[in-house]
């Protein structure tokens, strides 16, 4: 196997970090073996409680990076009662990470709607069948409900459930880090300041 041909140079020198993280992003794709769009997600309980889960990135522009989740799951429930979060993406390939932080607001009806019709018929079917995050009984009981929508769905387009869509991160920061020798690693982060960023470079 090749090495990978990375496109971002001294990414230290970068001004605009949404241009950078796409950068990062295509060279995540080239060299992960799995998953390059995985990330860790994190939220606060009505406790104030730090909760953390791996999600999939789906979309991201200068506006800001998208997943989707059932609105009732605990990350749902989480984000609706305090819409703020934090992401951390780990390339271990690349020896790089990505951290955003910021507030959340929910994405159009058109964006949900485009991305769900996008998605497996299984999957589409699996977000009516799944009460995310609450208890199930057995296996059996997930399995009879995925075979009563599958037939209730039989024919034509299964509709998005009103409690899926999606959540959007407005980054109020993002740090870049990649890893460097001795530990002396090279940190920049990007601190939103107006309409524009302001870039600072941290120790590691």
């Amino acid at each position: 196997m090749g090495e990978t041909k990375l496109t971002s140079g001294d990414f230290t020198e970068s001004t605009e970090p949404f241009r950078l993280f796409a950068e990062w992003f295509e060279d995540a794709a080239k060299s992960e073996i799995n998953d390059h769009n995985g990330v860790a997600l994190a939220t606060v309980d009505p406790d104030g409680l730090p909760d953390v889960r791996m999600v999939l990135l789906k979309g991201f522009d200068e506006r800001g990076f998208v997943f989707y989740t059932n609105f009732e799951s605990a990350k749902g429930r989480q984000i609706l009662a305090t819409p703020k979060a934090a992401m951390c993406f780990h390339w271990k390939s690349l020896r790089r990470q990505v951290r955003v932080r910021g507030p959340v607001e929910i994405v159009s009806e058109a964006e949900a709607d485009e991305y769900y019709a996008s998605r497996p018929r299984g999957s589409r079917i699996g977000a009516w069948a799944s009460k995310q995050s609450r208890p199930l009984e057995s296996r059996f009981a997930l399995e009879k409900a995925v075979a009563e929508y599958t037939a209730k769905f039989a024919i034509g387009e299964i509709p998005r459930p009103k409690h899926w869509s999606g959540f959007r991160i407005v980054p109020s920061s993002i740090e870049f880090w990649h890893d460097r020798p001795f530990r002396l690693h090279d940190r920049v982060l990007f601190t939103r300041k107006g309409d524009g960023w302001e870039k600072t470079r941290l120790y590691p």
